[in-house]
């Protein structure tokens, strides 16, 4: 099942979270993880020089980027016109969302309070924080 990795996991990772290292060295194959294209430029927006943008780049070398397609967006322009008042949620995240749905992938995050408003969308959170 092919899960894709939220910003917030991935900045986990990055810090060496214990509990986050633990979650993905328990995973049985690492190509089972990819990241949605906007999380890989969230990602780039954390970074405060280019030196952070390079080993940025470096660490992300072996992770499968997705992007959303026509489909995606499309959906995400009916979706996003039901629940943007409701739930405040923003663009790049519902775009984040709408490429999981359109891949059949598991979200790891812990957003689930914004996510959960997303149709079709599945989620998991990945691991205890404390």
């Amino acid at each position: 099942m092919l899960r894709l990795l939220d910003t917030d996991v991935m900045v986990d990772l990055f810090r060496r979270y214990p509990p986050a290292i633990r979650w993905m060295e328990s995973q049985f194959s690492t190509k089972d993880f990819a990241l949605p294209g906007l999380v890989y430029l969230e990602l780039i927006a954390g970074c405060r020089n280019k030196m952070e943008i390079l080993d940025l780049h470096r660490r992300l070398r072996g992770y499968a980027i997705y992007w959303p397609n026509e489909d995606d967006m499309e959906r995400s322009i009916l979706d996003f016109s039901e629940i943007h008042l409701s739930h405040r949620l923003d663009i790049v995240d519902m775009l984040i969302a709408e490429c999981a749905v359109g891949r059949g992938a598991i979200l790891c995050t812990f957003n689930q309070k914004h996510f959960k408003a997303i149709p079709n969308l599945r989620t998991e959170q990945p691991y205890e924080r404390k």
